[in-house]
């Protein structure tokens, strides 16, 4: 029971060490975004031997993610019953791009819905693009020693 203890508080200390660079970068306006990117770092130091913690799924999943909101973003909701389809579109739309390509990431269908309630801006998509490949690098160069918990 030691080990899994260790493991514990080891890999949670990193998801805190990364997600406080990944937070540096996106503001509390963008708290949306925080939210899917938090939802990755459980993956990636929780179950780090799940597909869903491939780089290519986080990047590429998050990518699909900002480009499903961003589109459904440019519809215009100025009607509450607007926003919910915009949103509700969003999502379904990042599912079915990361089931085509196969990068399943499901905290990415998060981030397209945190896109079009927030907005697209450039701080949004450097937030969204720095996070997934930092939050990825970390998990390549720790894939090793990070354990399933």
């Amino acid at each position: 029971m030691e080990k899994p203890i260790k493991a514990c508080i080891l890999q949670s200390t990193l998801a805190f060490l990364v997600m406080s660079l990944v937070l540096a970068i996106l503001t509390l306006e963008h708290a949306l975004i925080m939210v899917s990117m938090g939802a990755t770092a459980f993956i990636i130091f929780a179950m780090p031997r799940q597909s869903t913690a491939r780089p290519k799924n986080v990047i590429g999943g998050h990518l699909i993610g900002l480009f499903s909101g961003s589109l459904c973003s440019l519809i215009p909701h100025t009607q509450t019953l607007l926003l919910t389809l915009a949103c509700a579109l969003a999502v379904g739309l990042s599912i079915s791009l990361m089931v085509l390509t196969r990068t399943h990431h499901p905290p990415a269908s998060g981030t397209a819905l945190g896109v079009v309630l927030t907005g697209f801006s450039t701080r949004v998509a450097l937030g969204v693009l720095i996070g997934a490949l930092l939050l990825s690098l970390f998990h390549r160069f720790l894939r090793d020693r990070l354990v399933d918990l």
